[in-house]
């Protein structure tokens, strides 16, 4: 399996659920107490040796591009004022060596159709995805565990945690067999299943290494629930072809898709990373 170099980060949603918030501003760019979300994913992808960002967006997103340019005005103005440290955060955001490329997804038709939106700049290459509402917090970028197992293994690789079964029907869930301490051939993926009929309780969170393979398997997908090209029916297909495996990966998740995940985010990084108490 070749490097793994390119990171697709999906960020055309609407965020309706953060509304009014989002009315103006990108979900992606709302704050954890004092970044954006879509930066600690991006800290994520560059820790693990990610050098280029692909970045799907939609309508109002020019402000995740806002974020990762250059700011003259403001770095010219922290400057004169001799507030090193926080020039120092603006201008670093990202590596020298770390590029953005943005593409727009056409129409809002779901995750499996964003990542086909970034086909012509992935190429052939297996590639990372990185979905920003799932914000993990380790000691060792999750991706990068991801990326070395698929080394490892020669295949694909899903990010997955046990969930309640009564939350079944919240995410893409597996069936697999175990071929190593942490990591499991992938045997059949649902999305969403009711909890009465889910092959198991392994269920997919928003981090995977794909084979571009997959774009192959998305064009010929239908749209699957909730009328949308689902990724988890994309790799249902390429499993058939390739070996799929799924990743228990080490870190704590928090689902910033909703309140109470972000919430609970915000609280935990201000007392661990800020030392900031209640």
């Amino acid at each position: 399996m070749r490097p793994v170099r390119k990171a697709v980060f999906p960020v055309a949603g609407l965020g309706t659920r953060f509304l009014p918030a989002t009315k103006a501003m990108p979900k992606e760019m709302l704050p954890v107490v004092d970044k954006p979300l879509i930066q600690y994913a991006v800290e994520e992808a560059v820790a693990a040796g990610i050098t280029d960002l692909i970045f799907v967006t939609g309508r109002n997103k020019r402000a995740i591009e806002d974020h990762f340019d250059s700011a003259p005005e403001l770095e010219a103005e922290l400057a004169r004022k001799s507030k090193d440290l926080l020039l120092s955060l603006v201008q670093d955001i990202l590596p020298s060596n770390v590029s953005c490329i943005y593409i727009r997804q056409s129409a809002p038709l779901g995750l499996g159709h964003a990542v086909l939106t970034a086909a012509p700049i992935v190429g052939d290459e297996p590639f990372a995805v990185l979905l920003a509402d799932d914000l993990i917090d380790a000691d060792r970028p999750v991706i990068g565990q991801l990326i070395d197992a698929a080394l490892t293994h020669q295949g694909s690789i899903l990010g997955v945690q046990e969930v309640l079964r009564s939350e079944t029907d919240r995410y893409g869930i597996v069936a697999t067999d175990p071929v190593g301490p942490r990591t499991e051939r992938v045997r059949h993926i649902v999305e969403k299943p009711n909890p009465d009929v889910a092959p198991s309780t392994l269920a997919v969170v928003g981090r995977y290494v794909l084979d571009a393979r997959i774009f192959a398997h998305l064009r010929q997908t239908q749209a699957g629930a909730g009328g949308e090209i689902q990724l988890t029916d994309g790799i249902a297909s390429l499993l058939k072809e390739k070996p799929v495996f799924a990743h228990r990966y080490e870190g704590i998740r928090y689902d910033c898709g909703n309140k109470e995940g972000m919430f609970r985010a915000t609280v935990a990084l201000a007392m661990k990373y800020h030392n900031l108490h209640p």
